[in-house]
């Protein structure tokens, strides 16, 4: 079924009895070309760009929850390309140019709004950072503006420009950048998949990857062993843990992210947020919410739960920045797993193991990664060569401590990221 507004408006008009299921539920079969382990928004994207750009069908993704129940719905929906190191910077504004087309590419309203995102910033130090940011941002393409005290009260009126610890001296501004409703990006994905013959495979979990003298055979599942010439980890926060089975150790922690969202409110912020000196962000979902959230908590845990004192210190920066949040109740948080690796940026390499490959150590990036992610992964499985916009997303930089990319600048430390 083609989704349109013309379909909806024939199924209300027919008692919606006309809807079909979005994907199947099939059984696994004993043999795949491609096994992709995670069925969240990297693996699904993954599968779909397989599909899609490479013609390969014979393709499982094993999820042992169901599909989009890991960090793809815990996060924050922010979408940007405002990098600024080589590698990174091309990388997502690759990412960003299939955003931009992601909804008639899958024909699924993934409630794209490039509402614009303000990185503000309160130090002289600070500008110059961002300045440069802003230029290389310009130089790879993608769109930013240096906005002075008064162009940030302009836009954003509500925030506290009077604080005296960390007065606001302006803001990054990058008009392209904004949200996406994160559920239905994993259900887009999905769809789009499914309809192209890859088998969506739920509460199926790996429990064991097969490898034979050198390679890789298939995966143990609680459904039953599976066979297949090459397998992909997209686990996010447990990537060392299925690596493990493997026999491969990564430079990746795994760290809780809490984000928050408060009870439905009129139309108040129009943008997204970042507070430069308080690691907050915040935008408002299509419900009203104001969705915020912070600083890892510091901590090594898979727990996809947070802890209160992270809790206390995000409410009050926000708090800090716009005191008018003090008003809103806040209605709900959840926790992500956050593969954290070295450098703060991401790896899509295969590994020493024939047939085996692996992305994850997103950091914060993940959610704005997806499509850039799953179409560059996609690509190295599928020729066993690393996608343009991927090359520097190597396992090897880690030993050899070249072409490290330290994004955040704040030194090879996974929590620091």
């Amino acid at each position: 079924m083609r989704y349109s507004g013309l379909q909806v408006l024939w199924q209300g008009l027919t008692g919606n009895k006309g809807w079909t299921p979005a994907w199947r539920d099939p059984d696994p079969k004993p043999e795949y070309d491609i096994i992709i382990i995670g069925g969240g928004g990297h693996g699904l994207a993954t599968a779909y760009y397989l599909a899609r750009e490479h013609g390969l069908t014979n393709i499982a993704v094993l999820e042992k929850g169901y599909l989009g129940g890991g960090n793809i719905g815990r996060n924050t929906t922010i979408v940007r390309a405002n990098y600024g190191l080589p590698g990174n910077s091309e990388f997502y504004s690759h990412s960003l140019k299939l955003w931009e087309g992601l909804e008639q590419d899958l024909n699924y309203n993934v409630m794209h709004s490039q509402r614009g995102i303000i990185n503000l910033f309160h130090s002289d130090g600070q500008r110059d950072a961002y300045a440069r940011r802003g230029n290389a941002m310009i130089n790879q393409g993608d769109d930013a503006i240096l906005l002075d005290r008064e162009g940030v009260r302009r836009m954003v009126p509500y925030l506290d420009f009077e604080q005296t610890r960390f007065p606001i001296f302006g803001g990054l501004y990058h008009p392209r950048g904004g949200t996406a409703r994160h559920d239905a990006v994993a259900w887009g994905f999905a769809r789009g998949a499914d309809q192209r013959g890859v088998d969506l495979i739920q509460n199926c979990e790996v429990t064991g990857i097969d490898i034979e003298n050198g390679a890789v055979r298939g995966v143990q599942t609680t459904r039953g062993a599976i066979r297949a010439r090459k397998v992909g980890m997209v686990v996010a926060g447990r990537s060392s843990q299925v690596a493990a089975m493997a026999g491969l150790r990564l430079p990746i922690e795994s760290h809780v992210l809490q984000a928050f969202v408060t009870e439905g409110l009129k139309p108040t912020i129009d943008n997204v947020i970042t507070y430069g000196m308080g690691h907050f962000y915040i935008s408002q979902s299509d419900k009203g919410g104001l969705v915020f959230g912070g600083d890892l908590d510091f901590y090594a845990s898979y727990a996809a739960r947070g802890n209160l004192p992270m809790a206390e210190h995000v409410v009050e920066a926000g708090m800090t920045l716009m005191p008018m949040i003090g008003k809103a109740t806040m209605l709900r948080s959840w926790g992500g797993i956050m593969d954290m690796s070295s450098d703060g940026s991401p790896i899509i390499d295969k590994t020493h193991i024939e047939g085996l490959y692996f992305n994850g150590g997103w950091c914060y990036g993940g959610f704005k990664a997806v499509p850039g992610s799953g179409h560059c992964f996609a690509h190295l499985m599928a020729t066993d060569q690393p996608h343009p916009a991927a090359t520097r997303h190597r396992l090897d930089r880690f030993t050899t401590g070249r072409g490290l990319m330290d994004e955040e600048a704040t030194g090879s430390q996974h929590n620091l990221h």
